[in-house]
């Protein structure tokens, strides 16, 4: 009978360390387990969807739609409202309007100093994002004319397309002619002292149908194109975005400002966050940096 109880004890006792230890393996794997969903968790990151509004100058049209197409791809939470793609000037006049918007990229430094004076954007955020060259373009079919100066201009040769005030190619088009008597500001500064503004054609631009003034550097570029003007003012990238002109000259870099296009988050924007992470984007992305680079845009920085 004592052998009985002695081999009971004994199985008893290996049933109770097989449970103990079967518990703790529950444990473990509970714990594990556990660790595994909290490590889950923490890689998975949700975000909210957002719409960004953008307004943007004009001759960023073709290569921003690239640009959004291709941030939505791997920002699946991102969409973009319809851009708004006018004259720095119409721009702020929207803002001025009460239009709203997340982010301002301006072709003028002027247009967005005057934006930041306003109150229409956070200066905390503001940026050179591009340069550009000032290009003299005509039909692409016009094979009398090869090449061109502003001393051509200046001598009456050919008929001009060139952006109004509100357009900033325009005005440092005519920053430039002023530097050969062909536009005349009220206080009498040339070059890049001058604000290509307020003026008045002169010299042999005064005589009637000289000076075509248009509203965007687009349709400036048209008129090139068609043949209405000889010589048309427009961007080096506008040459990639509208074709059907070839360059026949580049303006001298020392008779106008510096083309810079400055950007910034404006201070009614609903999604500063996530404008901010777009226009990082634009400025550091390989593939951004590609569609910038092939439609003529280049960093300023």
């Amino acid at each position: 009978m004592k052998k009985y109880k002695g081999l009971i004890s004994v199985v008893l006792g290996a049933a109770l360390v097989a449970a103990l230890a079967l518990a703790g393996c529950a444990s473990n794997n509970a714990s594990s387990n556990a660790g595994s969903s909290s490590s889950d968790q923490g890689t998975e990151s949700t975000h909210e969807a957002v719409t960004l509004q953008i307004f943007a100058a004009n001759s960023l049209s073709k290569a921003m739609e690239e640009e959004e197409a291709l941030y939505t791809q791997t920002h699946e939470w991102v969409t973009f409202a319809d851009t708004q793609y006018k004259s720095s000037g119409e721009l702020n006049e929207l803002l001025e309007g009460g239009a709203t918007a997340d982010i301002l990229i301006s072709a003028s430094k002027s247009k967005m100093d005057a934006a930041e004076q306003a109150g229409y954007i956070d200066a905390t955020t503001r940026f050179d994002m591009f340069k550009n060259d000032l290009v003299m373009v005509t039909s692409e079919s016009n094979t009398e004319i090869t090449s061109c100066t502003l001393e051509d201009i200046a001598a009456g040769k050919y008929k001009i397309g060139v952006g109004d005030e509100s357009v900033p190619a325009g005005n440092y088009a005519c920053q430039s002619l002023s530097t050969v008597g062909c536009y005349t500001e009220p206080d009498g500064s040339t070059g890049k002292d001058a604000s290509g503004t307020g003026g008045e054609f002169s010299g042999a631009l005064a005589a009637d149908g000289m000076v075509s003034l248009q509203t965007s550097v687009g349709n400036v570029c048209k008129l090139a194109q068609s043949g209405d003007v000889d010589i048309a003012f427009v961007y080096t990238s506008d040459v990639y975005r509208f074709g059907g002109v070839k360059v026949v000259g580049t303006v001298p870099s020392d008779t106008h400002k510096n083309i810079i296009y400055p950007a910034a988050i404006t201070s009614m924007a609903s999604n500063s966050a996530e404008a901010q992470a777009f226009l990082d984007w634009c400025v550091t992305d390989a593939d951004a940096l590609e569609i910038w680079q092939k439609w003529g845009f280049e960093l300023a920085a």
